[in-house]
């Protein structure tokens, strides 16, 4: 109950204040609207209106709880109306872009740790790839991997990809060359080979920084999924909800699907830290 106490105080902190700035942003369009029928709003009443709008600035928690309801409970699973039609899509590109991530950033850390002129020459390149903001390269591989003929679901991959694969590095790389340098002595006294260190020594040593990795990496991959449906948005996802509510100013749309994307984001990373745990247990390494 004491772990419990403190979060749930966050939470109230947050909604409270969510409320607040409802009321604040919503507030001059219900004062405009009062003025144009020449009404005068009491307090209680500007309160009332700004929880209610149907276009919001900032819609109130509860409309968003009714919008994420009715879009989940109330509708077919196969309704293009449903969030979880488009959560599913959106879950699926996340999860093949982060298994292309996660590939490539383990290949890349091995090159890099075991040949100095990978580490010389690409590792300055994959720093170098994260200045360039993923809206400015999503499009042009959407163009380039649609002349080739490629599924939109490996093409979502791709640009998820491309967000998820440096934390993975970066991660692997650390873990790589965590082993003390006397450990490493000891496997060359035990006439160990490059693979045997490998195997034995430095990825058993680096699996915590693997995990690590990977939750940061999860999340980017979800991001870059989003991204990738904006340029990709006629065959649903989250990314392609947010860019409906965008055009037809659907604020609670927009926000259902933000908050839907962040809870299936603290899904995964959640069930990498509980099989972060097992993974550790059975090798003994268990904090």
């Amino acid at each position: 109950m004491r772990n419990v106490l403190p979060i749930l105080t966050v939470i109230a902190a947050i909604v409270a204040l969510w409320y607040a700035l409802a009321v604040t942003l919503n507030a001059p369009w219900a004062y405009s609207k009062a003025k144009r029928a020449d009404v005068t709003l009491s307090f209680s009443e500007m309160v009332s209106d700004t929880m209610a709008q149907e276009k919001p600035r900032l819609p109130a928690p509860h409309q968003v709880a009714t919008e994420i309801w009715e879009t989940t409970a109330q509708k077919k699973i196969t309704s293009k109306r449903s969030l979880i039609y488009h959560g599913w899509i959106t879950l699926r590109a996340t999860l093949l872009g982060f298994a292309f991530g996660t590939a490539l950033g383990i290949a890349l850390a091995v090159s890099i740790v075991y040949f100095k002129v990978m580490d010389m020459s690409v590792m300055p390149w994959i720093i170098a790839s994260q200045t360039v903001p993923i809206l400015a390269i999503a499009p042009m591989i959407v163009v380039v991997l649609a002349a080739l003929q490629v599924n939109d679901i490996v093409a979502k991959g791709v640009i998820s990809m491309y967000l998820s694969f440096f934390p993975v590095v970066v991660g692997m790389v650390k873990g790589l060359r965590s082993p003390d340098a006397m450990l490493l002595d000891q496997m060359k006294t035990y006439s160990a080979s490059a693979s045997q260190t490998f195997w034995k020594l430095r990825l058993p040593t680096s699996t915590p920084y693997l995990f690590a990795s990977l939750k940061v990496a999860v999340a980017a991959s979800l991001i870059g999924a989003v991204v990738a449906e904006l340029s990709l948005s006629q065959n649903g996802g989250l990314g392609a909800r947010l860019l409906a509510g965008s055009y037809y100013g659907q604020t609670i749309q927009i926000w259902s699907a933000l908050l839907a994307a962040a809870t299936l984001a603290a899904l995964m990373v959640i069930t990498l830290g509980a099989l972060e745990k097992l993974t550790l247990k059975r090798m003994g390494m268990a904090q």
